[in-house]
């Protein structure tokens, strides 16, 4: 087998085993987030509602 042969056959190989890796992967994250229920969307507001910030007071422990 030449060298050429040998550096084809091991970057064949890493693919592979990166193929396989991804694959548990993949199979490990559909397990583990199927079980997850999304819940009911949440409603829109029909008035939004503008809260005040009061940013430029500090507080005592701040200063």
């Amino acid at each position: 087998m030449t060298h050429t042969e040998e550096v084809i056959e091991r970057a064949m190989a890493a693919v592979a085993a990166v193929r396989r890796q991804r694959e548990r992967d993949q199979e490990r994250r559909r397990q583990a987030f199927g079980r997850l229920q999304s819940g009911l969307p949440l409603p829109t507001l029909k008035r939004g509602m503008q809260l005040s910030l009061q940013l430029e007071k500090r507080s005592r422990r701040e200063a």
